[in-house]
């Protein structure tokens, strides 16, 4: 009996028609990223929670900011996409629809067993495994994308993605007041008992994850594309020959990719704490600001991101999408050395949204750029070892801030955060202008991208 073509499943042809082709619109495809969005947002809310929890989770810890900086970035980041790779060389081998189902039941459990954790030290370690489930999930979509939609949709299809979970990280941060006011509320009226409110809010988080699971029984893996696989040049499977290959276009890469995420996390798993002890800002007030502020920036730099990319590619083609990110992290430059000067909330969220429009522009089509580069059969691993090794730069952004805050700011975060953003930005700059001025050789998708 067969089954209509409704989420992962959509027929081969769509995922292999080149570029600049017309053909059918391939709904199924479209749809099935929609629903991964979704399931990934959800996911990546998590994080935004856990940021406006920050001053009630050091609280009832005890810990300092050099501490709740390496809980984001060591334990949510490092540790996380570490574990994550061997995870997507399984989603190379086998069913990534199986991958997915059990990465969205895993965060499901994993969110609220960390919740009940009795100490930080188990607080600390369940929050790093929790984060292999958010850091495996976004390869094996990166990896899902090009099958499902083809190369004609393929740029439009990771900025729709990138939107999603954008928009569920900002729901995180804008909501996680919201959540955590209504489980003070079932913990005053008696409705729970035994336990914090902050850590009945990540109890309730971990409750979104159920209606995504049933959603995702319905969902098969599309045929895995091989458009790629008979390249010239191909590695074969071999990450070694890749990476031989593309020696310098991938250490520039990651040096301008390193850059901008040492810059952003230094400021965005911190900034409410920042606010809230410099301005004595209200929490919620805070929380709801950053979530739009994420959202806003987040959905407004994809479309243009998508316009700049479709205006230089014709002009610059290899060269257009690192000259976005070096003009971006250049332009970011000022907002990351005023933050510390800022005379009041107002004004620090203003900076702070100018700098978080420009990073996430110059982020915004770094997904479209592995995918130019990576063979088929290698995507999901080299996207796995790519987000191990720039969640290594991640990590260094909120543990360095609260380093700087303890040690030589005297708790100044709001200042800590521009002094690390600053040097890391200027990396960025360096490393993308270097790319953009002579971009290595081009790999079969990019060649068939600058034809559409």
């Amino acid at each position: 009996m067969s089954h209509p073509p409704t989420t992962l499943d959509h027929p081969r042809t769509d995922a292999a028609a080149p570029a600049g082709t017309g053909g059918p619109i391939p709904w199924a495809g479209i749809l099935s990223v929609l629903f991964l969005g979704v399931a990934a947002g959800t996911q990546m809310s998590d994080r935004g929670l856990q940021a406006v929890l920050s001053p009630a989770i050091q609280q009832a810890f005890g810990v300092g900011d050099a501490v709740i900086g390496a809980l984001h970035g060591i334990a949510g980041i490092l540790i996380a996409s570490a574990l994550a790779v061997p995870l997507a060389r399984l989603a190379d081998r086998y069913s990534r629809k199986h991958m997915l189902l059990a990465l969205i039941a895993a965060w499901t459990v994993l969110t609220g067993v960390s919740a009940l954790a009795p100490n930080f030290a188990l607080f600390f370690s369940a929050r790093a495994v929790l984060g292999v489930t958010e850091f495996a999930m976004i390869p094996v979509v990166y990896s899902l994308i090009p099958d499902l939609v083809g190369e004609r949709f393929r740029v439009g299809a990771n900025l729709a993605f990138a939107a999603l979970m954008a928009t569920g990280a900002s729901a995180g941060f804008y909501g996680g007041g919201a959540l955590l006011g209504w489980a003070q509320g079932l913990v005053d009226a008696g409705t729970v008992t035994g336990i914090a409110p902050w850590r009945l809010a990540m109890v309730l988080l971990g409750g979104a994850g159920m209606p995504l699971l049933l959603l995702g029984l319905l969902t098969w893996d599309p045929p895995r594309g091989a458009q790629q696989a008979d390249a010239p040049g191909s590695p074969q499977g071999s990450i070694a020959a890749f990476a031989r290959t593309h020696g310098r276009e991938i250490a520039l890469f990651i040096g301008a990719a390193g850059g901008l995420a040492i810059a952003v996390q230094a400021l965005t798993p911190m900034i409410a704490l920042a606010l809230v002890r410099r301005f004595g800002a209200d929490l919620t007030a805070v929380g709801h600001a950053l979530g739009i502020i994420l959202l806003v920036t987040n959905l407004c730099s994809l479309p243009a991101a998508g316009t700049i990319d479709r205006l230089l590619r014709r002009r610059l083609q290899a060269r257009a999408r690192p000259a976005v990110m070096a003009a971006g992290a250049a332009l970011s430059l000022p907002c990351a050395a005023l933050l510390g000067l800022a005379a009041d909330t107002h004004q620090a969220l203003a900076i702070v949204a100018l700098f978080l429009l420009l990073t996430c522009i110059a982020n915004a089509l770094i997904p479209t750029m592995l995918q130019d580069l990576l063979p088929a059969d290698l995507r999901a691993r080299c996207f796995a070892i790519y987000s191990f090794v720039i969640a290594a730069f991640c990590s260094l952004g909120p543990v360095l801030s609260g380093a700087v805050s303890d040690r030589l700011a005297g708790g100044n975060l709001l200042l800590s955060i521009g002094a690390v953003a600053v040097p890391a930005l200027l990396v960025a700059m360096l490393s993308a202008g270097l790319s953009a001025w002579r971009p290595g050789e081009r790999s079969h998708l990019a060649t068939a991208a600058s034809a559409v």
